[in-house]
């Protein structure tokens, strides 16, 4: 304050000499303009500085204006300065902002953020999916308004937030199961987050239908052992009947036997989904076991042939390749009537695959049905399922086995001319 004090003070006094001077040689008029002019001296010298500095504020460059020379060189270093340290703080919030919304945009669940009205004010891009939004537009609108669901509307209006909502059949197709929930944050405002819970619905829902498809293949067999011990043990049979129902019995037991051992191989498939190891199966080996596999099973009931057409073995798992096939085959076997044939193949296809197939001439497959066939415990025709044998667990055990191998199943069926299961394996799982 006082420099600048001392300043105007000199410049006066500057003026008032410049003016006396003049007086004496050119008179007052002339004094009057000369005192004017030592006055308005530091008057142009500041518009030419705030000229300046106008101009590198228009273009948001003040930190880059060439600094001038006296009293404005302190002023305009500091507001220099000044406008330095702000821009640094502005660059370091705005990156912290976009890391966040870096953050929410990589989250694989659903961000919605809410005002005190459910305005939307953000979301991310998996929410714009979940709910069909397009953030650009939607912005300031009542979530609500978008969000028509009575169940999801009962829910934002009751307030009472401390239990999440399930919304079933959401996104784009209508296949989403939607785990929602909202929680407070700042002033009376909300954060919605929703999770995709799909996988996990459908995982209960296969939970449950194992659990109950396994009481119901299980309850069966021990009810009618049950009741072949009761009629054995309170009535006094003939050693023919006898031995008759001691038959039954062993056939119920081991349908049970069977039954959990496929369950056993399931789990342990499922539990490892690792690729399988790459040990040479040898294919001439597989086929002769498939073929006693068969005949045995069969009892001269079917026509078979066994045709190995490819100098080529699997590299691979040769337990799971060989449960694999006879899965396949003993399929065929119990769903082929008596006196049809069953012509089963290793061969070498397009793109050096090599592929196994087992053609049957049995009733066929509805092409509705063909989808569904690898799903544990499902059958087509459950009138006949348990005269069969089956445990309702093959394909879906072979279904596992192929993709250990990087193999395919492929299924082709005609209602009333057979069918032809096929597995085609990739070249890197063949060995010369």
């Amino acid at each position: 304050m006082i420099s600048a004090l001392a300043r105007i003070l000199f410049l006066v006094s500057l003026a008032l000499i410049a003016a006396f001077l003049s007086l004496e040689q050119f008179g007052p008029t002339w004094a009057i303009f000369v005192g004017l002019g030592f006055l308005s001296i530091p008057l142009i010298y500041s518009y030419i500085n705030l000229a300046r500095l106008g101009k590198y504020v228009q273009s948001d460059s003040v930190e880059l204006m060439p600094l001038p020379g006296g009293f404005w060189e302190e002023v305009f270093f500091k507001l220099q300065r000044l406008v330095k340290n702000l821009k640094e703080k502005m660059r370091s919030i705005e990156q912290q902002h976009n890391h966040f919304i870096e953050a929410f945009q990589a989250s694989p669940n659903g961000i919605v953020m809410l005002d005190e009205d459910d305005q939307i004010e953000w979301c991310n891009a998996i929410a714009e999916r979940f709910f069909g939004l397009i953030f650009k537009r939607d912005v300031l609108q009542r979530i609500n308004f978008l969000i028509r669901r009575p169940e999801f509307v009962q829910y934002l209006n009751k307030r009472d937030f401390e239990e999440p909502l399930l919304m079933e059949r959401m996104g784009p197709d209508s296949s989403l199961s939607l785990m929602l929930q909202v929680f407070p944050f700042g002033q009376n405002r909300h954060l919605l987050l929703v999770q995709n819970v799909t996988d996990l619905q459908k995982a209960d829902a296969m939970r449950r239908d194992f659990v109950a498809n396994v009481s119901h293949e299980m309850r069966t067999p021990i009810t009618v052992l049950m009741g072949f011990l009761e009629t054995v043990q309170s009535l006094d049979l003939e050693r023919e009947q006898r031995d008759q129902y001691f038959e039954m019995m062993m056939s119920q037991a081991q349908r049970m036997k069977g039954l959990v051992e496929d369950l056993l191989t399931l789990a342990n498939l499922e539990a490892n989904a690792l690729p399988a190891v790459s040990t040479r199966v040898n294919l001439e080996t597989v086929m002769a076991y498939l073929r006693n596999d068969a005949e045995a099973l069969s009892q001269g009931k079917h026509v078979f042939s066994f045709e190995n057409a490819a100098a080529v073995n699997i590299l691979g798992d040769e337990r799971e390749i060989l449960s694999a096939f006879s899965n396949l085959v003993s399929n065929a076997i119990r769903y082929t009537p008596d006196s049809g044939s069953i012509h089963v193949k290793w061969k070498m296809i397009a793109q050096d695959q090599g592929e196994f197939s087992v053609s049957d001439t049995g009733p066929g497959i509805a092409s509705e049905h063909i989808s569904r066939l690898t799903e544990r415990f499902y059958r087509v025709d459950r009138s006949r399922s348990r005269d069969t044998g089956g445990t309702g667990l093959g394909l879906a055990i072979v279904k596992h086995i192929a993709s250990r191998h990087q193999a395919q199943l492929i299924i082709e069926s005609t209602p009333g001319r057979g069918s032809t299961f096929m597995l085609r394996f990739p070249k890197e799982r063949l060995s010369e």
